[in-house]
């Protein structure tokens, strides 16, 4: 349903429109797909919005060539279920924002991209980034701009199909996608290694993926979020969960290598197909934190990316100073923080510099709190330089999105 004051454009030529009249009368816009992670970023102070909503639908997909090209409001549930008619999949496994935020909406392929919207399979597919052949979108002087194709090619200078992604729609408003696919694994596994602390878990992964097994998803919970994943099924003390993908008769030669590896380190179990595919839908969508749509809980939450060895240390640095509670993906590179009040945003980056470095946002707190605090990670000058060139070169007038990343952006 169409909301008042927002705009609805059909074809690239309306947004096109839409955005010069902004320029010239320098009236900053929100840019939206599906709205779901509306949340995500510092709030924005606009009087009128663009949703790509209605330019929707597959425009190109050809099983045989392993690649699809859709408008970028075409909801991420019709791209799935094309796929999936075909036995195909979206390699890198985009989160549902939704239960986090409590958010309404429709998430769309649009918006996975212009977030760069990664999850489990990351450690072995690569990001949504990766994936993204080609783009058409309008800057903020109201052109249409096409770049990249149906193949990948070598670039030189500043390759805009992967600039668009992650920019969070304040360099242009995505138009059309195309982007890879993979065949979807025949089966999957997962083995769970039970009763590990933090820090052994992280050597196990390590192990884990260290081995020539191609484990596609490494994870670790501990026994305070454990509970809350696919309906208690790996009840029974911290989990750390190892996922084989593939056809049937590899991953069960392999599921026998890395049962055999990690009984070593604790007690080991394996869970079937569809078990595997609700703990990892679980592990992506962060439902351990999730239920702010029901009020349970709106504390903050960090995705903080650092080094695999580096995330258990964080988690047990922070919790000799305040309240957290975490998980860990990515083999624990990917550490999801969930504060008890106050976000701590200096204490977190303070103590991930310390650890060599990295990167926080601060994916869910209130509007005051994001108004205040860097929620993206705060870029080294000279970067911050560079991003604010790019910005006024896509959008001189900073009208799209502006202030969504940052001051600057």
């Amino acid at each position: 349903m169409s909301e008042p004051g927002i705009q609805y454009p059909e074809t690239d030529d309306e947004v096109a429109r839409i955005v010069s009249e902004a320029c010239a009368n320098r009236r900053p816009i929100e840019i939206r797909g599906g709205g779901t992670k509306r949340g995500y970023g510092r709030p924005l102070q606009v009087a009128s919005a663009l949703s790509v909503e209605k330019l929707s639908g597959i425009t190109n997909y050809d099983p045989s060539e392993l690649v699809m090209a859709a408008r970028a409001g075409t909801p991420l549930e019709e791209i799935e279920a094309a796929l999936a008619l075909n036995k195909q999949m979206l390699t890198f496994e985009p989160m549902d924002h939704r239960p986090l935020l409590g958010a309404s909406g429709v998430p769309t392929i649009g918006g996975v991209f212009a977030g760069n919207i990664s999850g489990p399979r990351r450690i072995s597919a690569g990001a949504a980034r990766d994936s993204l052949l080609g783009v058409r979108f309008v800057n903020g002087s109201g052109e249409i701009i096409k770049s990249g194709g149906r193949v990948m090619k070598n670039v030189t200078g500043l390759d805009l199909v992967k600039l668009m992604a992650g920019s969070w729609g304040t360099l242009g408003v995505l138009c059309e996608v195309i982007f890879k696919v993979l065949p979807r694994p025949e089966t999957m596994a997962t083995i769970v290694v039970k009763g590990l602390n933090d820090a052994q878990a992280a050597e196990a992964m390590a192990a884990a993926m260290g081995m020539s097994v191609e484990v596609s998803g490494a994870a670790h919970l501990p026994e305070s979020v454990v509970h809350k994943i696919a309906d208690g099924a790996l009840k029974g003390g911290p989990a750390t969960v190892l996922r084989l993908e593939g056809l049937e008769p590899s991953v069960a030669v392999r599921r026998e290598r890395l049962v055999e590896e990690m009984h070593r380190r604790g007690e080991v179990s394996v869970l079937d197909a569809d078990a595997t595919t609700s703990v990892w839908r679980d592990i992506r969508d962060v439902k351990p934190f999730a239920g702010a749509s029901a009020g349970v809980s709106v504390k903050p939450v960090w995705r903080v990316s650092v080094a695999p060895s580096a995330g258990h240390q964080l988690v047990a640095a922070l919790r000799l100073k305040t309240g957290v509670d975490a998980f860990f993906d990515w083999q624990g590179g990917l550490v999801w923080l969930q504060m008890e009040a106050d976000p701590e945003a200096d204490l977190v980056r303070k103590y991930i510099k310390a650890l060599g470095g990295g990167h926080a946002t601060l994916v869910r707190a209130d509007a005051a709190t994001r108004a205040a605090v860097p929620v993206f990670e705060p870029q080294p000058a000279a970067l911050e330089a560079l991003t604010k060139r790019i910005k006024e070169q896509f959008d001189p007038r900073a009208i799209l999105n502006p202030g969504r990343m940052s001051s600057a952006v």
